[in-house]
């Protein structure tokens, strides 16, 4: 039995009738997602774990797309790491993070189409003492 015959043997399918995705692609006519990921740190520069980030539109921003998006929330993980999947239409976001014992900070985001955008925090402890 040769090789091809083998393969097509113990698969149970033709040999070349198997293909591999790369990954989930959007429909056609659908717009896809962006996403948006950072990194907290805590000052002299360690990631910061347990952060609590809150993604919503910017408000203030006139975005002429119409397209809900919901208030989103996070905690950053072991690295410090976050990430945020949005719809891939051209919109502003605003992120906030805060910790307790921290001094919060916000940020502004701009999404024009299926991109990464990453964002770098570092929190600095607040008068009342830090963690």
């Amino acid at each position: 039995m040769t090789r091809r015959g083998m393969v097509r043997t113990l698969l149970g399918v033709p040999a070349g009738a198997l293909t591999l995705s790369a990954g989930k692609r959007p429909e056609k006519g659908k717009p896809g997602y962006a996403t948006i990921a950072g990194t907290v740190f805590r000052d002299p520069g360690f990631a910061f774990a347990g952060a609590s980030i809150v993604l919503q539109p910017d408000a203030e921003a006139g975005t002429s797309v119409k397209v809900k998006v919901k208030k989103m929330k996070a905690v950053s993980d072991s690295r410090g790491e976050f990430a945020f999947h949005v719809p891939a239409a051209p919109m502003r976001y605003k992120l906030s993070v805060s910790a307790q014992g921290y001094v919060s900070e916000e940020r502004s985001v701009t999404i024009s189409g299926e991109e990464r955008q990453d964002v770098y925090f570092t929190l600095k402890a607040g008068k009342e003492g830090s963690q």
